[in-house]
């Protein structure tokens, strides 16, 4: 099956649209050959006064020639606005359908998808890509075909009066060509490949270090946390200073060719009038001068558009690799939960498919029962909380809420069933309502205020003058990581979700929003399933069984007492646990 080219792609998406493209090429041609007349009426004014020199006042039409060839230079330009017209109406529809099919694409993937793909460069390949398309159809490519109609009408017009110059000034495109297509073959389109994928890597270590701000100060990783950052900054600069000197001799020589046709049109007049100068010839002389820098602008242009043409092609397919995403498996049933337990049926999964991140993992939660997951870091403790919560579908087993694999839930039905609370509490720009609120639209203010309440929220709302109407994130009105997991919780507490997940909830509260965000865990537990993820061993003590998790496996289990008395990993973290709680205290004291 033959493979659709950029452009045919591009079509797809502008719909009955397209005829606007295809009308800007028209007309973007029309207006590069009516852009050439003027020089054909300037031709005839040095025609003019060539014939009637010395005695100027002889000359009769050169007002006539001037005010035509003003009038079609203005045409032309009437001509070029009405095409970009054209291009512009169908570009801005084809990003648009680019963008909307993308988005609607992304929200049938799986919900970890963004993290792992990194968010930073989803961002880029949505907005850069798009937007490349769009600069692609409404500027670029209309341009290339009045770049395509120059030359034609080039053509005639340097044959039309003296052949011979013609083929000299023709000469110098020839070479330039050459020297072009060596600079635009298959090795710059991989080099525009590696430039992209150097962009993508730079743009999304810069997010997620922004992003981790707040651990490197929690920390005080300094500058450890920059370092990923950095190598992808120097990889990029390394990258680019190679391409650079890689195209600085090809470069030379391409503008030293094309600029070169004034020295073959003397050294042409010089052999040509070797028996003497005629009017005619100094006439055609003079007009291939005037002219011949039409033809290295030219070729330039066409050299950048094919450039262009090359960053449409890269982004199209990087738009294809999220677009290509196998999206999550929606159930055609409507099977309901029977209770709120969970059970993982040999549960595997791996991020590259060599190493597993879980592997052939069982377990079994009745309802309303506390668990907690604890291990060192890589264990495997959020992807598990990822699989349950559907983020990833497992790769091998299966995950059972009340009885009904999650594969054969509805969404709508499993996000009611299941609530999380991160480690890294997204908070939109809006009030403290809106954000409540989020969870569960149609609640009213009364609710909303109750889930606040119970979730030990009243003395952020107090502290501000429009109370839950605050806006969050504008004017210095912000909130510190404890307050942010307190609403949160309240968002979780208003969805009234038999089902919680709490991954790392308490890791960057402070001890006094520690306590709070503990009251509102209590109050959030009631009643409900609840699964724990944390490095507070502190947080989990009462939890009705704990399950320590180590490369992907399941390494003991029981309660906090028993595991204690077999004094395997467990009670191994919990002593350095303890002694890492007594250093931070005497640390404390000695300051």
């Amino acid at each position: 099956m033959k493979k659709k080219s950029s452009l045919s792609k591009l079509m797809t998406y502008a719909g009955s649209y397209r005829y606007f493209t295809y009308s800007s090429w028209v007309l973007s041609a029309l207006s590069a050959l009516m852009a050439l007349i003027p020089f054909w009426y300037l031709w005839q004014i040095i025609k003019e006064v060539l014939r009637v020199m010395p005695d100027f006042e002889r000359a009769e039409n050169l007002a006539h020639f001037g005010w035509m060839a003003v009038l079609f230079a203005v045409l032309s330009i009437l001509v070029y606005i009405g095409g970009l017209m054209c291009s512009h109406i169908a570009a801005f529809r084809v990003q648009a359908n680019l963008r909307i099919q993308m988005t609607h694409h992304i929200c049938k993937l799986p919900l970890g998808f963004a993290e792992s793909f990194g968010s930073g460069k989803l961002r880029k390949i949505i907005n850069d890509s798009s937007a490349t398309t769009e600069t692609y159809l409404a500027h670029q490519l209309p341009d290339r075909y009045g770049a395509l109609a120059t030359p034609v009408g080039l053509l005639v017009l340097l044959m039309a009066f003296d052949w011979r110059l013609g083929l000299l000034s023709l000469v110098p495109v020839l070479l330039g060509f050459l020297v072009m297509i060596s600079m635009t073959g298959a090795k710059m389109r991989q080099k525009m490949k590696e430039y992209q994928n150097a962009l993508d890597d730079m743009s999304n270590e810069a997010v997620e270090y922004v992003r981790g701000i707040p651990v490197v100060k929690t920390f005080g990783q300094t500058v450890f946390s920059f370092k990923r950052f950095k190598d992808s900054i120097d990889r990029y600069r390394i990258w680019v200073t190679a391409y650079t000197k890689d195209l600085r001799l090809p470069m030379m020589f391409y503008t030293t060719a094309i600029n070169s046709v004034f020295a073959f049109l003397v050294a042409g007049s010089l052999l040509f009038t070797a028996e003497g100068v005629t009017n005619e010839f100094l006439l055609n002389l003079i007009f291939y001068i005037i002219i011949t820098p039409v033809i290295s602008v030219t070729l330039t242009k066409i050299m950048f558009l094919s450039e262009n043409a090359m960053l449409v092609d890269d982004a199209l397919s990087r738009m294809d690799s999220v677009l290509g995403l196998e999206p999550l498996h929606q159930a055609g049933s409507t099977h309901q939960p029977n209770n709120n337990s969970i059970e993982l049926r040999n549960v595997s999964y791996s991020y590259d498919g060599k190493q597993k991140a879980l592997d052939d993992i069982s377990l079994k939660l009745q309802p309303g029962q506390t668990i907690a997951l604890v291990g060192p870091s890589g264990g495997g403790k959020t992807t598990l909380a990822n699989i349950l919560s559907r983020f990833f579908d497992p790769q091998e087993g299966q995950v059972l809420i009340g009885g009904v694999d999650v594969r054969e839930m509805d969404k709508k039905v499993l996000m009611d069933t299941v609530s999380f609370v991160f480690q890294n509490s997204r908070l939109i720009k809006g009030s403290i309502l809106e954000n409540v609120r989020m969870s569960r639209p149609d609640a009213s203010r009364a609710e909303v205020l109750e889930a606040l309440k119970s979730a030990q929220c009243m003395d952020i709302i107090q502290k501000f003058p429009a109370r839950e109407d605050t806006i969050i994130g504008t004017e210095g009105t912000y909130l510190s990581g404890g307050e942010q997991q307190r609403i949160a919780i309240a968002r979780a507490l208003l969805k009234n979700a038999p089902i919680v997940i709490l991954d790392e909830a308490t890791a960057f509260a402070d001890p006094d929003n520690e306590h709070r965000v503990q009251q509102a865990f209590t109050e959030l537990s009631k009643n409900r399933t609840v699964i724990m993820i944390a490095h507070r061993l502190s947080t989990i003590v009462h939890a009705d069984c704990i399950y320590v998790l180590d490369n992907g496996q399941i390494a003991e289990w029981g309660t906090s007492s028993s595991l204690m008395e077999k004094k395997g990993m467990f009670f191994h973290m919990w002593n350095n646990y303890q002694d890492s709680v007594q250093w931070k205290v005497s640390k404390e004291v000695q300051g």
